[in-house]
């Protein structure tokens, strides 16, 4: 990011946003000026610049906040916050989701998903259809991407599965049917 400066105000209303999605959070303060560390959930840190406006469900409801500069560094995003000069004031937002509506990420090529399209799906074994549980979240590792699949009352068990997402694991993905299938000994 460039850091270069953009006019905007905060707002705080109470919307009703469509398919919220959250991307990032508020993890700290940085220095004196209202500056605030950001972690973001996207594959390329900087992505979600790209899908404003950014929203923070707080205590007193859903509340707009428009960044007017940011930069990149070797320890990670800072943001600052359009009326925040101040190091106790950005305190407020710390530890606070950023969320973004859903429309505003771009398509994927065939076979891509978000993150969030595959929170929620079932987990099959392609051995006997043996139901896992639900995908829970997902976790980025470094190597991969891995699926963290929780059972529930309708699974095999009610244990934890880590699951990589990779090609030899998994082998297919419909959304559709809210369904994945897996090549994973379910004793694993």
């Amino acid at each position: 990011m460039d850091g270069k400066q953009r006019p905007s105000k905060m707002k705080s209303t109470q919307p009703v946003l469509v398919d919220p999605v959250v991307v990032g959070r508020i993890t700290t303060v940085h220095g004196i000026k209202g500056w605030v560390k950001v972690h973001s959930y996207t594959e390329h840190a900087e992505d979600f610049f790209q899908y404003p406006p950014w929203w923070l469900k707080t205590p007193d409801g859903w509340r707009e906040i428009e960044i007017d500069q940011c930069r990149a560094t070797s320890k990670g995003l800072l943001v600052h916050i359009v009326g925040v000069d101040d190091r106790d004031v950005a305190r407020q937002y710390c530890q606070l989701n950023i969320v973004v509506e859903k429309s505003r990420f771009p398509e994927l090529e065939q076979g891509e998903y978000y993150w969030h399209q595959l929170e929620g799906l079932t987990v099959m074994t392609c051995q006997g259809d043996i139901r896992l549980g639900v995908v829970d979240s997902l976790m980025e590792t470094g190597a991969n991407d891995v699926l963290v699949v929780k059972g529930d009352k309708t699974s095999l068990d009610r244990e934890e599965r880590l699951i990589p997402y990779t090609e030899q694991f998994v082998l297919g993905v419909d959304l559709d049917a809210g369904r994945i299938n897996v090549d994973w000994d379910p004793d694993f």
